[in-house]
Order: structure tokens, then sequence, then C-alpha cells
């Protein structure tokens, strides 16, 4: 093999590595004994992230990461067009509030997102008339051309555009806005309320925590919120402008632990509350509140239980004086069902879309008819139906793309249609006719002719099939020569559907290969499917992926001195433990923000996201503990094992994924690896796991092109 160590007799390892060898780190060996089994750490004092040691350690390994990626005229080319790709100006949707219009724009050149308001323009568009063409800002709709009255300018806030501040919505008359404060990519945020009439902000606010569901209450004075505690659970409340925080009134989730997530929606005027109870990502409750529209901050009427402990999704929405429920329950593919709400037991429930072959992913109503999309083979497709759920035809849509769709005035909708080589397009669909035409072209510089799209299929154990998107020039020949990159998730019920992406793109420009593997735990083909890939089935996730790399070197697409795998968050736990288990497979890995200390996950309780621990299971379970230690990758690196060349980066402000994990795992790398390719940890004091991380363009771009430098180099990327 092509590595910078080699191999002398009597397996004695000689390194002659080109590369600089990393910083020292200092090794402290704590042993736990968790259920009878000893476990050595040794570099459990790189959990405590203020220590100075901790700081020092983490200066030392950026400057190293700098050093071995270095400034070269290839970083340069993939910074530069990096920057033409993702540098595309943005107008957000439009929001009405009282006598106004917000919405968020970020012009070419500029950093992040201004938040502007316009007045609104009339709601009758006979009354509003058509705007003389010298009037272009009198449009219907924003435009980047004119302007605007800034709401909101994160650089007022933080020079560094590393504070993100979002809406989150108003009062019924438009006059009070909830906003967000968000440091970096943190999960955290602090909300606060602006009068829009003096500009000032109340002395109302909630300080920096998990929230969700924070909306204004009916007569817009007070709101609701979900507190999401760490340690005992979420709980929603309601707060009264004006009065002491800690007078405000729990409403709902008494006894509901942190694994869970809960919601409330108020809907028919106020005459039902339903609430929900998420239980990690494989199981809902739901309770039904009949307040006879009586109103008040709690509601009258007893919370009942409609459906508690089934393992089952219950996606539910009101409408036309009943629930509709969107369900696995006894069918994995998903099924459409109504509820009475004086009859809510689940067998009054009423089948209107029954199981199909394909995932049931959505649903929306057109003129009198239910547009479904359809997950098939990892490609969307959206049928239609009358309200009794007969069959009534298919919307036309390409093959191996994602697509949305929602109506759009008299006969007419608008498709949003995206894939792995073409950029959100918008059509405006004509319903009787079927005739379509651009309505919003992208904007992305990327001609995607000189390239394929394939969909090749590959075994995994226990004779599972699976598809992987494989993305390449049109004329290459397939001879294992090619740098390729191979990425994957498989987790939390999510399915990685046909999108976009800027890095895929380029890399493509400059002549690798680009692949997708579909892999059991996420949604792809059902609950059964998510439920093959998590707890004492996570194992499966790793298998699924070791075989698409295995797929792509049989088949001629690449080699293992010429393919790297990427992943982020739990695709980092995926592409960890795919090194730790196979590490000939691979000669490059990037791994970024990641779950990797998998034993001791449950004690990262200020930092973690307990919810997870009913994806990966919880080590404190001597049955769980069993299958986890297996894999987790912190404890399965080896002394002496050559390993690819590896990438880790993390944050300091990364509250979902305990970035403690990164530190380790480098540490550990460094320290046993005998390949002699370079292990470096990049590390953003202000990077997080939410609002992109919570960089700016700039940092984007820079974070990006230090990444695929990294890939090309290793994969030896020759570019003209």
């Amino acid at each position: 093999r092509d590595r910078a160590c080699v191999l002398l007799a009597a397996a004695t390892v000689q390194c002659e590595s080109p590369y600089p060898p990393p910083p020292d780190t200092r090794i402290e060996p704590v042993t736990d004994v968790i259920h009878g089994v000893e476990i050595t750490d040794d570099y459990r004092w790189l959990e405590a992230p203020d220590a100075p040691e901790t700081r020092e350690w983490i200066s030392a390994q950026n400057e190293y990461a700098e050093l071995i990626v270095g400034e070269s005229p290839l970083r340069d080319r993939i910074r530069a067009r990096l920057r033409e790709l993702q540098d595309i100006p943005d107008l957000g949707g439009t929001r009405r509030a009282g006598k106004f219009e917000y919405f968020t724009m970020r012009r070419a050149g500029e950093e992040a997102p201004r938040i502007y308001r316009r007045p609104a323009p009339p709601e009758d568009k006979e009354e509003a008339g058509v705007a003389p063409q010298d009037a272009p800002c009198q449009q219907e709709e924003p435009s980047l051309d004119c302007t605007y009255e800034v709401v909101l300018d994160p650089a007022d806030v933080d020079p560094t555009y590393r504070t993100i501040l979002s809406v989150a919505g108003f009062s019924p008359d438009g006059r009070l806005m909830l906003y967000t404060i968000r440091q970096g990519g943190a999960d955290e945020v602090e909300y606060r309320i602006r009068d829009m009439e003096t500009g000032e902000d109340l002395p109302d606010r909630l300080p920096n925590a998990l929230y969700s569901g924070v909306e204004f209450d009916d007569d817009g004075t007070g709101f609701y919120y979900t507190y999401r505690s760490r340690t005992t659970g979420p709980r929603i409340r309601h707060h009264t402008l004006g009065e002491d925080p800690s007078l405000d009134i729990e409403i709902w989730g008494e006894g509901i632990g942190p694994t869970a997530f809960i919601n409330m929606d108020i809907v028919a005027d106020g005459h039902y509350r339903v609430f929900t109870a998420q239980h990690g990502w494989a199981r809902d409750d739901i309770y039904l509140q009949d307040t006879g529209g009586s109103g008040g901050v709690a509601g009258q009427g007893e919370i009942r239980p409609v459906v508690v402990g089934v393992p089952a999704h219950f996606d539910i929405r009101y409408r036309d004086g009943r629930f509709l429920i969107r369900t696995d329950w006894e069918a994995p593919m998903y099924r459409l069902m109504a509820m009475d709400p004086s009859a809510p037991e689940p067998e009054h429930w009423e089948e209107i879309l029954p199981e199909a072959e394909d995932l049931l992913q959505s649903y929306t109503f057109i003129e009198g008819k239910i547009y479904a999309t359809y997950l098939h083979d990892v490609s969307d497709r959206i049928r239609v139906f009358d309200l009794n759920g007969a069959t009534m035809g298919e919307v036309e849509v390409p093959p191996y793309s994602s697509v949305s769709i929602r109506g759009n005035g008299e006969g007419k909708t608008t498709l949003t249609v995206r894939g792995r080589l073409t950029p959100t397009t918008t059509y405006d669909l004509d319903l009787e006719t079927g005739e379509r035409e651009v309505s919003e072209e992208p904007e992305i510089p990327f001609d995607g002719s000189p390239y394929l799209v394939e969909q090749v299929w590959f075994e995994s154990t226990g004779g599972v099939r699976a598809p992987m998107y494989v993305m390449h020039r049109r004329d290459i020949e397939l001879d294992g020569t090619h740098p390729t990159i191979l990425n994957g998730y498989g987790g939390f019920n999510s399915a990685i559907k046909p999108g976009f992406s800027t890095t895929a793109a380029l890399w493509l420009e400059l002549g690798g290969i680009y692949a997708v593997a579909t892999l059991r735990g996420g949604s792809e083909f059902g609950e059964s499917w998510h439920r093959d890939g998590m707890l004492e089935n996570k194992q499966h996730v790793f298998d699924d992926f070791i075989a698409a790399a295995e797929h792509l070197i049989a088949n001629g697409y690449s080699s293992p001195e010429r393919l790297a795998i990427s992943g982020g968050s739990n695709g980092g736990l995926l592409v960890a433990s795919a090194m730790t288990q196979r590490p000939e497979l691979y000669r490059a890995v990037l791994c970024t923000y990641p779950d990797l200390d998998m034993i001791r996950f449950p004690q990262f309780t200020e930092t973690n996201n307990m919810p997870a621990l009913l994806e990966y299971g919880d080590a404190t379970d001597p049955g769980m503990f069993e299958h986890i230690r297996r894999y987790s990758p912190y404890q399965a690196v080896q002394d002496g094992v050559d390993y690819p060349a590896v990438m880790l980066t993390t944050g300091d402000l990364d509250t979902r994924v305990p970035p403690l994990q990164a530190r380790k795992m480098t540490a550990r790398l460094q320290a046993a690896t005998a390949s002699g390719l370079p292990v470096v940890l990049w590390y953003d004091s202000r990077g997080g796991h939410a609002a992109g991380r919570g960089r700016p363009l700039s940092i984007r771009v820079e974070d990006s092109a230090r990444e695929l430098t990294f890939l090309a180099q290793q994969l030896g990327l020759e570019v003209d």
C-alpha cells in the first residue's frame, strides 16, 4: 500500500512520514469499572473545556491542522470556487404582521442575512391594482434591488457575525415581535420581545436555554413556551407580559423526562388543545383537551390520553372538524387516518390512505384533492387522491429528485424540485393541463450536464439490499483510480434524499466521484428500516456503510488509496466506526462534530442531546452496554494500527454533540496510528450544531475549503 509507513520484518513499524508529528498530549489514565468491565481512558483530562491546559492543547491542534493542510494553489482554487458557489443572494419569504411584511435578505458579498420590513401590500389584489413598471419596489414580492427598513442587523450585535438573530413570531396585532439571539452554533437561545412601534425591547425575556414552541397567545398579552431541561425534562408554560417569570403557569409536561420532546397545538379557534410527547425518534404519545372554547391560559377541560405507550409515530393535524394522523401504527410505510374528536380512541379512527409499498412522507390539500408525497427507492413521487382516498393520478416529477407541492391560486400549484446535480428550481404548474413553467431558476453557477447521477444497489449483512447515489463525469472509465468521497448518515429516522451540495459539485468539477449511501437507521424504507439501525441494531448501519465502500472498490469506482469517507454528527459516529472496524478500506476520513465516546455519552448531561439515548441506547443499562462497547469508536482505537489520514472538526458551542469527544478521539488516534498519515483537529471556539454551525459566509467557505483540500491532498487529486 502507498502509505507513509513501511512494514518491516518481525512486525515492527518504521515511520517514514513526510508529515511533521502532532503536538504532544499528556497521558493520564483513568480506569472505570462498568458492569464489571475495566475501561481505561488516557485523555479524561481533555473533557475539561476551560482548563488552561485544554485551551493550550486546542490552540496547538489548530496550528497543526493548518500546518498539515497548508496554503497552496489547490486550496486557493477550492476557496475561490466555493465562494462563487455559495455567495448567492438570498431573499426569504415574507411574513405579514400588522401593517408590515417582514423578511430576511442577504445580498451577494454580505456575511449574513439581515431582517427587513416594508409596508404590507393590500391583501385584495384587485384593490391593489398593478404597480407601474417604474416602481419595482412596490411589486408584490420584495426585491434584492430595493432599499427597505432594517429591523435586525446581526452586525449591530456582533461585528464578527457569530451571533445569530432570528424572528420567532409576532403578537396578533403585529405590534410585538418575538426574536431570538443565538451564540454561535449553540442549541440554546435567548428570547426577547421588541415593541415595533417604539423600537425598544420589553423587559420580558427568556434567558439563554433550550426552548421550543414559543408563540404569543391569542390576545398578545403573553406567550406560551416549552422549556427543555436536560435533567428534569420539558415543560410547557405560559408567561404574562409584565409579570415576574417565577409566576409563569405550567400548562403540561409534569412527569415527562429529558429524553422526550413535547409540544402543544391550539386548534379550532381554541376549542381543542393537542399535546404530543415525542420519545426519541421512535414513539409519539398524543393527549387531547376539549376546552369547549372556554379560553383561558391553561384551558378548561380534562387532558385525556389518546395514544400512549404505542411503539409508533403519530403526526397529527386538525382540518375541517376532525384530526388527520399520518402514522406507522400497524403500517411501517405509514398511512393516513382520520380521528373524530368526539370519539378519539384509535379503534374509532378511519383510514383514508392505506399503507402502500412506498413511504408516505407528507400530504397537502389542493382544490378538494389530497396530494401525497411518497418516497420510492429514495426518490420522491407525488400521487393524487380524492378526499375518500381513491386514486386520481400522479404529478410527473424528475427521477432522483426531492419535490414539494403547494396550492398557488385557482387551478395552479407551485412545484419545487431539487436533485443531486440540480439546485432548487421552482415551477408554476397548471393542474388542468399539466403544463409547467419555471418561476424561479437556480442562481448557483453550476453546469451539471457533464456529470451523471446513477443509483446502484449493494448488499449488506443479512442479505439486505440498499441503494447508493453515485455522481461522476459521464466519460470516466471505472478503473479504480478515481478520488472518491463516500458520505452517509444512517440514523434518527432521517431520510437522506436527493439534494444539491456545493461541496459535492466542486468535488465533481475537480475530477472526483461523490457517493451517498442509504443506510439502515434512516426512514427511507419505513419504520422497520429505521428500527433495524437503532439501539441493539446500530452495528447494521456501519455494516451497510462498509458494504457501500466495498461496492465502490469492487466495481472500479475507486480503491482504498483513493477513497475517503465523510460524515457529521451521527454521520461522524458512522465514519469513525467504519474507520476503526475496517481501517484498510480508506485513505482519508472527514469526521465532523461527531459522537464518539458512546460509553460515557449518558454522563455528558451538560452538552448532549438526551433523547438520543433512545436511539443509540444507554450504556448504563447492562444489556445495551454490551452492544455499545462493541462499536464505540473511542474505545475501539487500537495501538499500532495503520489508520487512514483523519480530520476531525468540532467547536466549543456544540451543545448537542459534546465537543470533548472529538478532543479525546484526536489525542487517542494521534498516539495510536502507525500509518504515518496525519490526524488533525480543527476546533472552532464558536462552532456548534445549530444555525449552520453558527458561521457567517466567509467562515463557511474557509472551513469547507480546508476540509476539501485535506481530502484532495490525501487522495492524490491532481488539478491542472
